[in-house]
């Protein structure tokens, strides 16, 4: 003879709820962590400079099945910046407030931001509005 729990027996018995934290899950897409990323590169550059900046990140994430973290991302920032600067200062901090709002908003952890620098914007000449000047 088979021994059937109290609560098993009555069908709408309460059952032990499941902490809210433990139910279902989270995704981040990863298209979701890239547009996060290029623009905290643009924070960082704008932080740095007055100078017109751009940036466009692509990242690559990788999920750990059976653990509470959403993964790790590594992240790829192309960016243009002003000339002339300190690249490797601007470089630098475009890497350090990646990491950061990453981690903040996407609750990853960043191993890896590669910053590649595309183009280097040179200030504009004033012009007269006469035309060329020779």
């Amino acid at each position: 003879m088979a021994t059937v729990s109290p609560a098993a027996a009555a069908p709408g018995a309460a059952q032990p709820a499941v902490p809210a934290g433990e139910r279902g899950a989270t995704k981040v897409a990863d298209r979701v962590v890239a547009k996060i990323a290029a623009q905290a590169a643009r924070e960082a550059l704008r932080d740095a400079s007055t100078a017109h900046t751009d940036a466009h990140a692509s990242v690559t994430v990788r999920r750990r099945e059976g653990r509470r973290d959403f993964g790790e991302a590594r992240v790829r920032v192309a960016v243009e910046l002003g000339y002339p600067s300190d690249i490797g200062a601007q470089c630098g901090a475009v890497r350090r407030q990646v990491t950061q709002r990453v981690r903040e908003l996407a609750g990853m952890s960043v191993p890896e931001v590669a910053v590649q620098v595309e183009r280097l914007h040179a200030p504009q000449m004033e012009r007269s509005g006469r035309g060329r000047v020779r």
